[in-house]
């Protein structure tokens, strides 16, 4: 299976990289606790919004492939609730 959309998820993490890299520096300069959690917070919205996309992207791919309308129903019901948890 080819990732249409490795760019994008390249630059995703690259993000989440540098969220966490900022974590660690606030930890070690003793920076308080609601700082830190506010980058948590950040990283893991990232997180989420990068398995968004993978998931996305598995879905189109599916999708584009299937020649079973019920496949594809179910490929777009398996997106939609991917969402609504993330």
């Amino acid at each position: 299976m080819t990732h249409h959309k490795n760019a994008e998820l390249s630059r995703r993490i690259a993000r989440i990289e540098g969220h966490v890299r900022s974590i660690r520096k606030m930890i070690e300069n003793e920076r308080t606790y609601p700082e830190i959690v506010q980058q948590v917070s950040a990283v893991r919205a990232s997180l989420d919004s990068l398995t968004q996309v993978i998931v996305d992207d598995l879905v189109e791919y599916y999708v584009k492939h299937s020649k079973n309308e019920e496949a594809n129903n179910a490929a777009r019901e398996l997106r939609e609730t991917v969402s609504r948890i993330l």
